[in-house]
């Protein structure tokens, strides 16, 4: 358990007495205190860099945030549409869609964008479509949306934009894990709804096959152009009670050969999943599914070449960039790992994943424990954004001199110990002590008891930023502070734009590259 220094009663708290009087300020935060209107560009970014589609938060309904998103969207394809769609893709000069699903990672959010995007009349919108959508489902997901929301004429940039993506992204391993019965759209209807010119025979084959399968129930994949798919059809042709001795025979490369994930393992193999059976699927397994199913590998029992096998992948800097993980998400399967074993090699996988964080000396590190900030992720984790503030301010805490950790809520404390603690350690000590300060939101107050200007040159403070004191407190004596936003709501409590005043969004180590380039006096608006 840390040891945090301060008191209950803060000896802050009498300097929160009238509002600093202020022109830009026009509304007030969640929480009660002065705020600041973000310009268009800014509140979409943020907005998006956050935004779980569908999904409610602590101070915005689900709905309100996703009309928010689209109206943003509009407003921004009418006044900036390069914004959106980059100003010269071909030189490297992406636009907000692209970056934020290739970089930041968020599907849903640039699936709506690009489709809204279009709706807006923006130019470009094949491009814009088409590199959104980098996972065979999405094409899936495009079509979905816009049916749903604006009817089934499909406007020519969806359906060439989509059109392209296919050709790219179908392929035969992607027709075994997302053509499943039971979607609403299936691979089939995106190919008779956006006619895609096939890139070669095979992926002509492919179709074919995928149209057949789609309206007969005796679709047959020729083995000479499908064989992945010809490989899976054998297996599933193999008769229940003979699948064990099949795959033992067999082994590993069967499973390959299939195009067997773990899930389609599980239901093909009578009786579930032991120890044989994973150690016949883990050598094919990413690292985002090995490091999700630890527990299911203790639990089944699996040998200790196998454990091994999953420590040298999981531990792989290589193998860890290509899985794209978010570092909460390592923090995450560290917290349910069952054995020292795994949380020791997570330990060196999460340092993998926060690799591009910049060592900033002289930092002071503030984390927003207060009750919003212990609301889920999204509705299908059980991760607070307070564990992903945590994660992210102990990874900063960790590559860099000078620097202090402070949480706070109605009071506010330093968290002591930290020296030489690894990343999980540190977070380890946050988490327990959430709600040790109380459950107001006083992140300013924060600030100015803690930041040292012998010591700090800036504050980077982890929240949702709906602080209850802003406006009340003075920060002159702070030349730089980051508020790196969690939650990407309207009000702002830094005035937008200010000198020495950034926000910037995302659950990525991506959005850290940012501090360092606007430190280095380099123009960087955007992170892209």
């Amino acid at each position: 358990m840390a040891k945090f220094s301060g008191t209950k009663r803060n000896p802050w708290r009498a300097n929160l007495t009238a509002p600093i009087r202020t022109r830009a300020a026009r509304m007030f935060t969640h929480e009660g205190g002065v705020a600041y209107a973000r310009e268009p560009r800014s509140e979409l970014f943020l907005l998006a860099a956050t935004n779980m589609v569908g999904e409610d938060t602590f101070y915005e309904r689900a709905a309100v945030r996703d009309a928010r998103f689209v109206e943003l969207v509009r407003a921004v394809t009418a006044s900036d549409p390069t914004f959106i769609a980059g100003a010269d893709v071909a030189a490297g000069k992406v636009g907000l869609a692209q970056y934020l699903r290739e970089t930041m990672l968020m599907r849903s959010a640039a699936v709506v964008m690009a489709a809204e995007y279009v709706a807006a009349g923006g130019s470009g919108g094949r491009g814009v479509v088409a590199r959104a959508l980098r996972r065979a489902d999405e094409p899936a997901e495009m079509l979905g949306y816009w049916i749903t929301n604006h009817g089934r004429n499909l406007p020519m940039p969806i359906k060439r934009g989509v059109a392209d993506a296919v050709r790219r992204l179908y392929t035969e391993r992607a027709a075994l894990r997302y053509d499943g019965l039971g979607r609403q759209i299936r691979m089939a209807d995106v190919i008779e709804l956006t006619h895609p010119s096939p890139r070669d025979q095979a992926q002509s084959a492919l179709f074919a096959y995928l149209l057949d399968r789609r309206h007969h129930d005796d679709a047959v994949a020729d083995p000479a152009v499908l064989p992945t798919l010809a490989a899976a059809a054998a297996l599933d042709a193999v008769p229940a009670d003979e699948r064990r001795s099949h795959l033992r025979r067999r082994g590993a490369g069967a499973l390959a050969e299939g195009g067997f994930s773990w899930e389609r393992l599980s239901g093909w193999l009578p009786g579930g999943m032991d120890a044989e059976a994973w150690e016949a699927v883990i050598p094919s397994m990413g690292v985002m599914a090995l490091v999700r199913n630890l527990r299911n590998f203790d639990q089944a029992g699996i040998g200790a070449a196998t454990v091994d096998e999953v420590v040298a992948k999981i531990t792989d800097a290589h193998e860890v960039a290509a899985a794209r993980l978010f570092p909460y998400q390592v923090w995450a399967a560290y917290r349910h790992a069952p054995s020292d074993t795994w949380k020791l090699a997570l330990g060196r996988t999460l340092d993998h994943t926060v690799a591009n964080i910049p060592a900033l000396d002289g930092t002071l590190v503030v984390i927003d424990t207060s009750g919003s900030m212990q609301a889920p992720v999204s509705n299908r984790s059980r991760l607070q954004r307070v564990e992903v503030a945590a994660v992210m301010a102990m990874a900063t805490a960790a590559r860099a001199h000078d620097v202090d950790v402070v949480i706070y809520g109605a009071d506010n404390a330093r968290v002591r110990g930290l020296r030489g603690a690894s990343v999980l350690s540190g977070v380890d000590h946050v988490v327990r002590a959430v709600g040790s300060v109380g459950h107001a939101t006083y992140g300013h107050t924060a600030i100015a008891r803690w930041f040292d200007p012998r010591r700090h040159r800036r504050a980077v403070i982890f929240t949702d930023d709906q602080q209850q004191d802003a406006g009340q407190v003075r920060l002159d004596h702070v030349p730089i502070i980051y508020t790196f936003d969690l939650a990407g709501y309207r009000p702002s409590s830094l005035p937008a734009g200010a000198r020495g005043r950034y926000t910037l969004g995302g659950f990525t180590d991506a959005t850290f590259t940012v501090m360092q380039v606007l430190e280095r006096g380099r123009n960087a608006d955007w992170p892209f």
